[in-house]
């Protein structure tokens, strides 16, 4: 895919000077984050309305703008994030690499002088650190649009590296931690959403687990947070209810369970898997979950994780008589680095096919 970097930074104290002295710039119109138009999908906080804080991969905003130029106003905490720009759903997508403190980028000019759509879309992971939304700068006297119209459906994801997408766009033979390669966009899960006309939600983070993480933290403590840094900021679940749930997690238990002290059994490795079903059954007891695991090499051949899943999901629906839980294993892909683009378009592929004939969503 062809990207476009485009980065302008603007000191926060310059920034009234710029967009007003009109003999320096054209005249332009400010659209404040708190405006009607905008459409935000993801685990966003808006204690302040003026400056929403963006923290999950996979986190978009949406809006429908007058004019022939836009520009996007962010305020990243550690200058470490990436977003995409997508406008009129062109394929190539422009690219804000974000410095620290806010900044104001032209990611679109000289466009007809119609109304068109913007998406910005969160590429890289909570580890990066939270981005304030601060607003667009249109044309002098245009506005935003009504916001398109939202999907019919919801799906959210529950993952690791995997489903973050890390490394999915560094080439093979590259190590896969370059925060820049690492895009949400083109992970599995966001293209599933896309390919079933679905909203997206992503809640996941490299290396963590269900039992044990490579670091002081597992799935259980961290599914349920806002703030993903901030054990007591917590998500009230009634904001957005997911006419699906997928969970693909365990691949980072498969690496460091000896580790454990004692090393658990398959008893408690089961149980685990189950418990944390309990806990998204809990949020949302109507919501078909579908329990997936791979394409790395938790999958592989004689591998007995697969079976620790299944025998979670069975003991779960068979005690609490809950039939709307399945199973799908990615297969292995053969190489032992992340998964890269290709790899989760066909696993996109294998998850949009199985929803369609499992749940017949069209």
């Amino acid at each position: 895919m062809k990207m476009y970097h485009l980065k302008r930074s603007i000191p926060a104290l310059m920034f009234a000077a710029v967009l007003f002295r009109t003999d320096l710039v054209q005249p332009e119109t400010i659209i404040q984050a708190s405006h009607p138009g905008f459409q935000y999908t993801g685990r966003i906080d808006f204690s302040d309305t003026l400056s929403p804080v963006i923290y999950w991969p996979g986190s978009y905003i949406k809006a429908r703008f007058q004019g022939t130029s836009v520009q996007v106003m962010l305020d990243d905490s550690t200058g470490d994030n990436y977003y995409s720009v997508f406008i009129d759903n062109d394929d190539h997508p422009v690219i804000i690499d974000c410095g620290p403190g806010f900044q104001m980028t032209a990611v679109a000019k000289h466009l007809t002088d119609t109304v068109h759509q913007i998406m910005i879309f969160r590429r890289t992971e909570g580890f990066s650190g939270p981005t304030r939304f601060k607003g667009l700068v249109l044309d002098d006297g245009r506005s935003l649009e009504e916001p398109p119209a939202r999907p019919a459906r919801k799906i959210e994801f529950y993952g690791n590296s995997i489903t973050c997408g890390m490394g999915n766009e560094v080439p093979d033979e590259e190590e896969d931690e370059n925060n820049a390669k690492r895009n949400n966009f083109l992970a599995y899960g966001a293209i599933t959403a896309r390919a079933l006309d679905a909203d997206y939600t992503c809640i996941a983070k490299s290396g963590i687990g269900i039992l044990i993480s490579w670091f002081d933290m597992i799935m259980p403590e961290y599914y349920n947070r806002l703030n993903p840094w901030d054990p007591d900021s917590k998500w009230d679940f009634t904001r957005w209810t997911p006419d699906l749930v997928v969970i693909n997690l365990f691949q980072n238990d498969s690496w460091l369970i000896g580790r454990l002290e004692p090393v658990p059994d398959e008893e408690r490795i089961v149980q685990a898997y189950d418990d944390f079903l309990g806990l998204i059954r809990g949020k949302y007891p109507d919501s078909p979950i579908i329990c997936t695991l791979g394409s790395m090499d938790a999958t592989k051949e004689l591998s007995p994780w697969p079976g620790y899943v299944q025998k979670a999901v069975d003991q779960r629906k068979k005690k609490n008589k809950d039939p709307n839980i399945v199973t799908l294993f990615f297969e292995f892909d053969g190489t032992y680095k992340h998964p890269r683009v290709r790899h989760h378009k066909a696993m996109a592929d294998t998850l949009t096919q199985f929803i369609r004939k499992n749940l017949g969503w069209e």
